[in-house]
């Protein structure tokens, strides 16, 4: 694709992943429309959520994708039509031949969403842990193969960490809009051991949601630390893949410097800074 071409999918992202869409600037030049067809996918599997009120009209919109992955005729028949008529689609598709992409992973992702459409609480650590390796863990990996193959291999144990650390600053931060909708991504046994309850996180109580979040701050920071230590002997050409991971970090300090507001309000911080700790990541 042109890079004065419209990207739809380069669109979608500056609208609803900028940590991502910054992250573009440091990949090779002809590989960001690719990088940024499968953050697009990401975006809409994430945001299936968003659009509906019942779980089945999520789980068929999640079983377009699936079926559009993977090539069968039912995507024809249901909602959005095929990949031809869906930008995005049209586009994945085109990567996932380029870079030979494993449709299996794709699966397990969609898979793995559907826990989103539900509003069943997140029953332990593991369960998380598995939930942010099939979701933020196999993206990067992912993004490592389309940036390249031949150094993708050997960084399981660097995706898997810095996914989990991404997905407990991720959900942290989208705290106010899970508290609206009923859903609790805390684990239950990390709500256990800070004495706090899913009604009282729902309900916004100070103290246990307080303690609640801290813990599951310290559970982040855990993987971050991993993920840091296991980026020192991730290879240049695939670093690109794990810089919006390594934002864990910055958002969890302010996640624990916001305490008891983050019920209410999600914090970020400027593009600019974003930026300079990619720079930074990209020269260690």
């Amino acid at each position: 694709m042109s890079s004065t071409a419209p990207d739809p999918c380069r669109d979608l992202l500056d609208a609803e992943d900028r940590d991502r869409v910054l992250s573009l600037a440091f990949a090779p030049e002809d590989r960001r429309a690719d990088l940024a067809a499968l953050y697009a996918f990401n975006v809409e599997i994430a945001r299936v959520r968003d659009h509906i009120s019942q779980p089945l009209p999520g789980e068929i919109r999640l079983q377009w994708w699936r079926d559009v992955i993977a090539g069968t005729g039912e995507a024809e028949t249901t909602p959005g039509g095929g990949a031809a008529g869906h930008p995005v689609a049209s586009r994945l598709l085109e990567a996932i031949d380029t870079h030979r992409l494993p449709r299996p992973a794709f699966d397990r992702m969609i898979e793995a969403r559907i826990f989103d459409v539900y509003d069943d609480p997140m029953p332990d650590r593991t369960a998380f842990e598995a939930y942010a390796g099939e979701t933020a863990s196999t993206l990067i990996i992912l993004a490592a193969t389309v940036l390249s193959r031949d150094h993708a291999d050997g960084i399981a144990d660097a995706a898997g960490h810095a996914g989990v650390a991404q997905t407990v600053a991720g959900v942290l931060r989208l705290l106010p809009i899970h508290r609206a909708r009923g859903q609790v991504y805390i684990p239950a046994d990390i709500l256990a051991a800070a004495g706090c309850t899913s009604e009282e996180l729902m309900a916004g109580e100070e103290e246990p949601a307080a303690r609640a979040i801290s813990a599951m701050v310290a559970f982040g920071r855990h993987h971050a630390e991993a993920a840091r230590r296991h980026y020192r002997s991730v290879p240049k050409p695939v670093r690109p893949a794990f810089l919006p991971a390594l934002l864990a970090v910055p958002y969890l300090d302010r996640i624990e410097r916001s305490g008891i507001r983050l019920l209410q309000e999600s914090p970020d911080f400027a593009s600019p800074r974003k930026a300079f700790v990619y720079w930074r990541m990209m020269r260690a």
